[in-house]
């Protein structure tokens, strides 16, 4: 059998590299978007003489997704960042050849992948059970009373996924850039 030469560098490495910061450049983005649009995101409904406020704090999932949303944005900065000077360095990245730095972004891309799907499914069952209610359990539907605060809610929900699924993609780029440095 004869040894299966694996070239690291030229055209496939810069297209990896160039992928890689559009991804992460996307999920700060998103992620501050869906941040955003969480945290401005109000609607008072006057019941009687009652005046009441609906906000994302009151929904404790929803403060999970904007925190969980700013440590995305943030950590995908950080990334943004190192993916641009490895760039400006010419050459080869720092990463692609460098493995406790490959096993550093890896397992913090992992980290970030599987934080945002959970807070983004919890968010999303919540804003779930504020559409529809549950009968069986006399919880009623939030959203018919509160109709522009839980439609802005599922527009960020809807970039949480975007940056989450964005995210799981960039976690298969650095993992794909860690494991080839052992073929």
């Amino acid at each position: 059998m004869r040894p299966v030469a694996v070239y690291h560098g030229g055209v496939f490495d810069r297209r990896i590299r160039v992928a890689e910061l559009i991804f992460r450049f996307l999920i700060s983005a998103a992620a501050l978007l869906a941040a955003l649009l969480l945290v401005t995101d109000t609607q008072v409904k006057q019941i009687f003489t009652i005046q009441k406020k609906a906000k994302f704090t009151d929904m404790k999932s929803l403060v999970i997704l904007v925190v969980v949303n700013g440590m995305g944005a943030a950590y995908s900065v950080v990334q943004t960042i190192r993916c641009v000077v490895s760039m400006l360095r010419g050459g080869g990245s720092i990463v692609l050849f460098n493995k406790p730095l490959a096993w550093l972004v890896f397992c913090g891309d992992q980290v970030m992948a599987y934080v945002m799907v959970g807070a983004t499914g919890a968010a999303a069952q919540s804003a779930a059970f504020a559409k529809l209610g549950e009968p069986q359990l006399q919880w009623m539907k939030v959203c018919d009373m509160y109709d522009s605060f839980c439609t802005q809610v599922g527009e960020a929900i809807a970039t949480s996924v975007f940056a989450t699924a964005t995210t799981i993609i960039v976690s298969l780029i650095s993992a794909f850039t860690l494991f080839r440095l052992y073929h």
